[in-house]
Parts: structure tokens; C-alpha cells; sequence
């Protein structure tokens, strides 16, 4: 239990920060969190693939949600322009 909300509290504040950082505001609560869970898992594998980590606990978490929610959204924009 502690641990899906933690993931919802770390999804919903690294996908706001990417939807800050890409497009300049949110996504709306709801789809913050889809969008920094599901960038939670691309950052974690990208970083994963190179061996490297951005430390434990919520910051590293938050971090690397973040980092692979932009990415997620900077895929997706460009799929869109298409």
C-alpha cells in the first residue's frame, strides 16, 4: 500500500514537472501521474541500460521520473507532428 503511494506521489510530481518543462503547464492531475509513472519506467530502464543511477529514496525516484517523463512527452510531440 505504502508503496503504490509513493508511486503516485512521485508520478504525479515528475510528470507535472515535465509537463512544466515541455509545454510550459501541467497536464492535469490525473494525467500527470499517468505520464510520470509511465516515465518512472522508461527513466528507470534507460539508466538501467547504462548502468548508472541517480541515487535512492524520493529525490533519485522524482528525478528519473522526470527526466524519463520529458523524454516520453518529447516522443510523443513528435509522433503528433507526423
Amino acid at each position: 500500500m505504502g508503496g503504490l503511494i509513493a508511486s503516485l506521489i512521485v508520478g504525479g510530481i515528475a510528470g507535472w514537472l515535465a509537463g512544466i518543462i515541455m509545454k510550459g503547464q501541467g497536464q492535469g492531475v490525473l494525467m500527470n501521474i499517468i505520464i510520470g509513472i509511465i516515465g518512472g519506467v522508461l527513466g528507470g530502464w534507460l539508466f538501467g541500460m547504462f548502468g548508472t543511477s541517480l541515487g535512492a529514496g524520493m529525490i533519485g525516484s522524482v528525478i528519473t521520473a522526470t527526466i524519463g517523463a520529458i523524454i516520453l512527452l518529447w516522443l510523443v510531440s513528435k509522433l503528433k507532428s507526423k
